[in-house]
């Protein structure tokens, strides 16, 4: 692959509670092409709150506002003695995992938990340019979990529609994305102590529009079932317009399996594995209630809420996309199906990736897990529908 053409190296490295993925593609004639992919599965804490020391602790603060790649770049501010102890172990899965997948690059972008993202959109009246980062730290201040300082604050300006005569050109919305400080250099840490540069951070919304929507402008909801939680992202006109989570992910199902089944819980990965191949109709769904039906009221309320915000009344929801390692698990995909008047699909990562076609049955059965790393490594390469 890529023996007779020049191609650039992208690396996207997914840390999550279920473990470390990570996808390098090569842009090569100006497509992105697989290089190598891994995958680490091992419960991680990523939950930086729950331990007594923290990164923000030991790192000096910065109170300048800046975005979070930029952030990611200035290595020189990170300590080489952090204390935290989950840095060096994740750090060190990391460096493992990029050795046994043969990463050609050391060039790195990764995501940040949806659970620590605040995300809303702003409607605002045209302000001058050196005015709005201050007007929108003012606006969003009240709604932040934590003060602004503390917080790494992005914009990014959304299309107007046509036909959206109600605002009539007298307003502008943003997309405003906030993450603390102290998870960006939490994840800094992690790469730099991983010998991986990492070059830019963004949120899980950003990369799987990239990899499961690309230039499709239609109004659609993402589903991500994770290991923890499940995450719930409306997209329009390109871009994730709202962001929801709830608690519940494969866990959940493990849970009921080793319930029902009376299993280990180290044998329930292999029995959700082979699960997954048979059809919805050899189920007791009745099983599996308590975990598809928060799902599907969360998604009718997001649904809901979204057509409800000015602007957004006309807009019409046409399709509702599956993601994570739990989207394949034939009871959950099949009464999301039933319930919903649209179309409901497990996306497909890979669909904007260039790689040999022998290795498509392995690809499709961990496409889902995959999507994150996959629209990472796209961030600069581009795509085509």
């Amino acid at each position: 692959m890529g023996l007779f053409h020049k191609s650039e190296a992208y690396l996207g490295v997914d840390i999550g509670a279920g473990g470390i993925k990570l996808v390098e593609l090569h842009k090569t004639k100006g497509r992105a092409q697989l290089w190598t992919y891994g995958i680490i599965e091992e419960p991680l804490d990523i939950h930086i709150d729950k331990h007594e020391k923290t990164p923000e602790e030991i790192l000096a603060e910065s109170r300048q506002e800046e975005d979070f790649s930029t952030r990611a770049k200035k290595h020189k501010d990170i300590p080489a003695d952090i204390k935290d102890p989950r840095i060096e172990h994740f750090a060190s899965l990391l460096k493992e995992l990029s050795k046994t997948a043969k990463v050609t690059t050391n060039r790195a972008t990764a995501s940040l938990p949806v659970s620590y993202i605040f995300h809303t959109v702003l409607t605002l009246p045209h302000i001058d340019e050196k005015k709005l980062n201050a007007v929108i730290s003012a606006e969003i201040e009240k709604m932040l979990p934590r003060p602004v300082n503390e917080m790494q604050v992005v914009h990014q300006k959304i299309p107007a529609l046509a036909d959206n005569k109600e605002k009539d050109g007298k307003y502008v919305q943003y997309l405003v994305t906030a993450a603390p400080k102290d998870l960006v250099a939490f994840y800094t840490a992690i790469f730099q102590k991983a010998g991986l540069q990492l070059e830019e951070l963004e949120t899980e919304a950003f990369a799987l529009e990239r990899s499961l929507v690309g230039r499709d402008t239609a109004t659609a909801m993402v589903v991500d079932m994770g290991s923890e939680r499940t995450n719930f992202f409306i997209m329009s006109q390109g871009l994730p317009v709202t962001q929801r989570s709830i608690q519940i992910g494969g866990n959940s199902i493990d849970a009921v399996f080793g319930r029902v089944l009376g299993i280990e819980q180290e044998d329930v990965g292999q029995v959700k594995l082979d699960a997954s191949r048979l059809n919805a109709s050899e189920f007791d769904i009745e099983l599996f209630n308590s975990i598809v039906d928060p799902i599907i009221k969360e998604i009718e309320y997001g649904f809901d809420l979204y057509l409800k915000q000015t602007g957004n009344e006309g807009k019409r929801p046409e399709k509702i996309i599956l993601t994570g390692g739990s989207s394949l698990f034939p009871p959950i995909a099949d009464k999301i199906k039933n319930f919903f008047d649209l179309k409901v699909f497990v996306g497909d990562p890979w669909a904007r990736v260039v790689y040999q076609q022998g290795l498509k049955p392995a690809l499709n059965e961990i496409g889902p897990r995959m999507a994150v790393c996959i629209g990472l490594a796209m961030r600069n390469i581009g795509y085509k529908n």
